[in-house]
């Protein structure tokens, strides 16, 4: 389990995938994203430009993300 630390109101979820280095472009976010690859609170999340707050969890590609 990984934490990110919010430093504003919210993260876009394609942005969270490039700072954690899930994702090695925003292109390549974009398809993880667009694959159904990416689990929000336990439900598939679609929209690249979600907006993450403090208390979603992310699970992709094995790795559970906790925003805090």
């Amino acid at each position: 389990m990984r934490e990110f630390k919010l430093t504003s109101e919210y993260v876009e979820l394609v942005k969270l995938l490039k700072l954690l280095r899930i994702a090695q472009t925003g292109g390549h976010a974009k398809i993880i994203v667009e694959d159904g690859e990416v689990l929000r609170n336990g439900e598939p999340e679609f929209r690249k430009r979600a907006k993450l707050v403090k208390g979603d969890v992310i699970e992709v590609m094995g790795e559970k993300i906790t925003i805090v």
